[in-house]
């Protein structure tokens, strides 16, 4: 909680820029000087930071990581007033979720997560910015070991940002691609487009994925959706892929299966907390599948924390 503390208040940014005296820190931090030289006193011991003869303070490697503006930050992943950090705060109420097998932001923040996201832009764009850098380490396999052969049209449903969409079709010219989100993703996602010079062949449209999808494209593609929701709602979306899909299309379904991605149950318990989603097993997909008029043809172990499995219209 420490550490997170000091995301939220940015000390690693405030030292990268000279603010390094511990009244200097709290005036730039608003904090009380007393309070937050004790909290500096515990990070030091947790090797965060370095207290110099003077009384000043520096990163150590571990307090550079928080900063905002190096490679990999973890600052947004720890902030408490940011989205993840929200959630992970509502996990103080994991015991009512395990008593009543129900999801707790709403009881934690008055109304649930996405809701909560959506209300604040900078939430917004915070989570936006979380979930294109989880596919960092994602891409590079989906790109090489998915069968994009011969695929002219994607619909990326539920795409959020554009960052997989904009990946998929910037590595394939001759590939079209329509994302499918809420507004306010779908406007980042145009501009994203326009930012990688794709805005001829991406589009981004308004729209849910409990709705008719736009029919006949060649794959329709759900990355981390599914596990968002409960089982009704999931065959749902399954459902309005199936339909729009059939009779030749495909639907790729890009998320982490407990029976693949074994050291995963973490994400499991955080979307029973956030989401009243879940994580599955490749089985209990299969299922959700099946009963959408699906079939599956392929599962891809794609190492980085997610599966792609892939599904085709089963007429019978």
């Amino acid at each position: 909680m420490a550490i997170r503390v000091a995301a939220t208040l940015r000390l690693s940014d405030h030292m990268a820029a000279g603010v390094r005296s511990p009244a200097a820190l709290a005036r730039a931090t608003g904090t009380d000087a007393d309070a937050l030289g004790r909290l500096l006193g515990h990070l030091v011991s947790a090797d965060v930071y370095r207290r110099g003869d003077d009384g000043t303070y520096e990163t150590t490697e571990l307090g550079t990581s928080l900063r905002g503006d190096v490679p990999d930050s973890g600052r947004e992943w720890l902030e408490l007033d940011g989205p993840i950090g929200r959630g992970e705060l509502a996990f103080l109420r994991l015991l009512d979720a395990v008593r009543t097998g129900e999801s707790v932001y709403t009881t934690a923040y008055g109304q649930d997560f996405w809701s909560d996201v959506e209300a604040d832009q900078r939430l917004a764009d915070s989570f936006a910015r979380r979930m294109a850098a989880g596919l960092t380490w994602v891409l590079p396999e989906l790109l090489a070991r998915g069968d994009w052969s011969g695929v002219r049209r994607v619909v990326d449903v539920g795409g959020g940002s554009g960052a997989l969409l904009a990946a998929v079709v910037g590595a394939h010219p001759a590939m079209r691609g329509t994302l499918l989100d809420l507004a306010a993703p779908a406007a980042a996602a145009r501009e994203r487009f326009a930012a990688a010079g794709l805005q001829d062949r991406c589009s981004g449209v308004t729209g849910s994925f409990f709705d008719p999808l736009p029919p006949g494209a060649d794959v329709y593609l759900l990355s981390n959706v599914l596990l968002n929701w409960d089982d009704d709602r999931a065959a749902a979306i399954l459902r309005r892929c199936a339909e729009a899909a059939a009779p030749a299309g495909r639907v790729l379904v890009l998320e982490g299966l407990l029976d693949v991605q074994t050291d995963q149950t973490d994400l499991d318990l955080r979307m029973l907390v956030y989401l009243d989603g879940r994580m599955r097993t490749s089985r209990e997909l299969d299922a959700l599948a099946a009963a959408a008029g699906l079939r599956r043809t392929r599962l891809t172990d794609l190492r980085s924390m997610r599966s792609l499995a892939e599904y085709v219209p089963d007429p019978s």
